[in-house]
């Protein structure tokens, strides 16, 4: 059963930090081989947790994607547009918690993550998200990702994942639909204005695939160089062409 985040407003933070619901949303695109062994890890590190849901939100991936993640035990929902942002916001209707935490498909959230942020939120925590980690062994990787135990913005990233307290997403218009890239730094800006932004103090792991697949200091360069574009105030449809024609992948 889940429980309304009302509930906090009469129980000790250490009591609503057991109460409150979330909903993981997850979405995918090409996933296979992939999505199955998170789903498998989020659950063997959150049950029993009734107030918990997970939510793979897929677009329409050409592959085993939804069958992968419905073998794993999870509620799938077919998101009516492709794109990150699109993807997420369409969870986000169809999810029922009261906090919102939303979790790339390559990502792994470290041991009482539901924990964190149920007492991050308990504490008056309206957003937040983890520091970020690699699998992979390079010095330059683990240089970067030190970074985003930071608070300011500029060290925000899609990977640290983020949480959000349903009725704060609502206020900030949930995340821009014509952004295909720095959407979750657009939206991170947003979120802060409106509410306190936590960075959680564990590390999220997340893949290095696309680093191994182009190069840790090509692609960390080319990075570098959209971020700049972004700052600048470049185009949308410059960065992605950008993006597309230096980067080796499949699904942006």
């Amino acid at each position: 059963m889940l429980v309304s985040l009302d509930m906090s407003s009469v129980l000790s933070p250490a009591a609503a930090s057991l109460l409150v619901s979330i909903s993981i949303i997850i979405p995918t695109y090409k996933e296979e081989g992939h999505i199955g062994r998170l789903l498998c890890y989020l659950h063997a590190a959150t049950q029993p947790d009734e107030a918990l849901e997970i939510l793979v939100v897929d677009a329409h991936s050409p592959d085993d994607t939804v069958t992968e993640a419905q073998q794993a035990g999870s509620r799938v929902v077919l998101s009516p547009r492709k794109g990150r942002a699109a993807q997420l916001n369409f969870g986000a209707s169809q999810a029922t918690g009261d906090i919102l935490y939303f979790l790339h498909a390559d990502t792994y959230p470290p041991a009482g993550f539901t924990h964190d942020i149920r007492a991050a939120v308990a504490q008056e925590a309206g957003a937040g998200c983890y520091r970020l980690a690699f699998d992979h062994p390079s010095w330059f990787l683990k240089a970067n990702a030190w970074f985003t135990r930071f608070s300011p913005e500029v060290f925000r990233f899609g990977d640290q994942s983020l949480f959000v307290r349903r009725e704060v997403f609502g206020q900030a218009g949930g995340y821009r639909e014509d952004m295909v890239v720095f959407e979750d730094q657009e939206i991170t800006r947003r979120l802060r204005r409106l509410a306190p932004f936590r960075v959680l103090p564990g590390p999220i792991v997340t893949s290095a695939r696309k680093y191994r697949d182009n190069g840790v200091w090509r692609l960390q360069g080319i990075y570098y160089l959209i971020t700049a574009m972004y700052r600048l105030g470049s185009s949308q449809q410059r960065m992605v062409d950008v993006y597309r024609t230096l980067i080796r992948q499949d699904k942006l």
